[in-house]
């Protein structure tokens, strides 16, 4: 059974930092596909970051330069290090993982998703 267990959102000013953190348990973490999505209240859910099994990363535009994405192997840990946040980065963020070795910001492509965490950006 698939498990993938986010923590480490929270409320922050405008500027500030979290790095958000997903355990995953039940797959074989190192080759597949593992991504961070967000869906603020009304709106679509959207790929956020994303890093292959060969650890290639891709980010939405709108992260560029704030987001970096990175996964323990041995921890079977993703990471979301987030800098410089904004408010219109508030939203929950949820962690999700694709059997395939290659990634892409469609949330169709992914197999797996935690229940997700807030975060909520004040200015």
């Amino acid at each position: 059974q698939v498990q993938l267990v986010e923590s480490g959102g929270g409320s922050v000013q405008a500027g500030g930092s979290l790095r958000l953190s997903c355990a995953a348990s039940g797959l074989t973490f190192s080759s597949g596909c593992l991504g961070w999505f967000r869906q603020a209240p009304g709106k679509e859910r959207e790929g956020v970051a994303t890093i292959d099994s060969f650890s290639s990363l891709k980010y939405a535009e709108p992260v560029k330069g704030r987001f970096t994405i990175s996964k323990d192997n041995a921890k079977s840990t993703l990471y979301l290090q987030i800098d410089s946040l904004k408010p219109e980065d508030t939203a929950m963020y949820f962690c999700a993982a694709g059997v395939q070795w290659w990634c892409s910001l469609r949330n169709t492509d992914f197999h797996y998703w935690g229940q997700g965490t807030q975060v909520t950006v004040s200015s």
